[in-house]
Formats: structure tokens, sequence, C-alpha cells
């Protein structure tokens, strides 16, 4: 959702699932960060080592090219819990109670919908880079280094799958919101308002500096 989110917690099976599956989500979020870090440390050592040495990192694009994925899509899941990712919020977010769940839960479904044709799209195009008879059983490799192919190709999959589930969960929290009518529902972003906002920054930055 627009505006930042807030997920709400009880001790329901839901719930349970949700705290669950954002361990997984983290984990994966900071291996992207982690991957950023990486990144730059690629970036100081073939630099240095070109205008000291006369000796760049050998691959550096490759190993570049070959981070991008784990920046682009190991944080997707977690982002969809958070309700961080960019939408349109002109209708929906003018929409209250069961309007308001019914509306999310359509959205989310479609979502999900997008995310099964990407995982299988995705699939597929791993299937085509692996095999087990292939040297470091890849079909392709980066033109520099030869980097084999196939573990970034599968990650996008694996991390769409991630995603798919986050969806599922929230199409169960937004369908229980539904037919319970509550305002604020569990295991769904709820948008915040801006002091709720500078509430949670506050929050964070006093944890940061503690």
């Amino acid at each position: 959702m627009a505006g930042g989110g807030s997920v709400l917690e009880d001790a329901s099976v839901l719930s349970k699932l949700d705290r669950g599956l954002a361990k997984a989500e983290g984990l994966f979020a900071l291996l992207a960060g982690l991957t950023v870090f990486v990144m730059m440390l690629l970036a100081v050592f073939s630099v240095t080592g070109r205008n000291f040495f006369n000796a760049p990192l050998p691959g550096y694009v490759d190993w570049i090219e070959y981070a991008m994925p784990f920046l682009a899509f190991l944080g997707i899941a977690w982002t969809q819990r958070q309700g961080g990712h960019i939408r349109m919020d002109i209708l929906i977010g003018q929409l209250k109670g069961r309007a308001g769940w019914a509306a999310e839960f359509v959205t989310s479904f479609f979502t999900f919908v997008l995310l099964a044709l990407l995982i299988w799209g995705a699939w597929a195009h791993f299937q085509r880079s692996f095999d087990w008879a292939s040297p470091l059983w890849s079909r392709d490799s980066s033109i520099d280094i030869a980097l084999p192919l196939w573990p970034v190709k599968l990650l996008v999959p694996v991390a769409f799958g991630l995603t798919a589930l986050r969806v599922l969960l929230q199409l169960w929290g937004y369908g229980r919101a539904f037919v319970s009518g509550t305002e604020r529902p569990i295991a769904v972003p709820l948008v915040l308002s801006v002091a709720e906002q500078a509430a949670e920054e506050a929050r964070h930055v006093g944890a940061l500096n503690k």
C-alpha cells in the first residue's frame, strides 16, 4: 500500500504463518543487502587494481551482472509484506470497510495470477539453462569468465514463489477481514497516517541509537 504499512499480529494460525514467512523474507532481504556490500567491495578492488597495479578484477562486469538478480528479486516478498510496492491508490484508497477489503482481495488475486505466470516462465528459463550433463551443469555462461548462469536463473522463480506465498497469506487475511468486517485485520499491510509513519520512524531511530 502507498504511504507505508504496518502488519498486525495475534495468536491465530494465520499470524503464525505470517511471522514464519516473514523470517524467510527477512533473510532474502538481508542477502540482497549483503549483495550490495559485496558489489561495493568488488568495485573498490577493481578500481584499485586498475589504477595502482594495471590489473582490474577479472570479469568485473560479469560479477556485477551476476549480482543484479539478487538486488532485483530477493526483496520483493519482504516489500510485499510491508505494502511497499508502488500502486495506484486513487480508487482503492477511498474504499473503507468490507468494500476496501473486497477490492484488496481482488487486486491481490490478480497479483497472484501474475506471479504464477512469472514463476512458470522463469522456471522454464531456468530449465533451458540447467543441464546435469554439461560442465558446471550449465548450458550457458557469462561472456568474460564463463560464470554458470543457472543459479541466478533459479533465483528468480524461487523469489517469485516466496512472494506468491506472501500474496496467498494476504488473500487469506483480506478474506477474513471481508467476512468479519474488522477495520484492522492481521497479516496484511495497513495504511499508516502521516502521524503514525512519523511515530514508527522515530521508534526505529530510537532503537538504532540504543
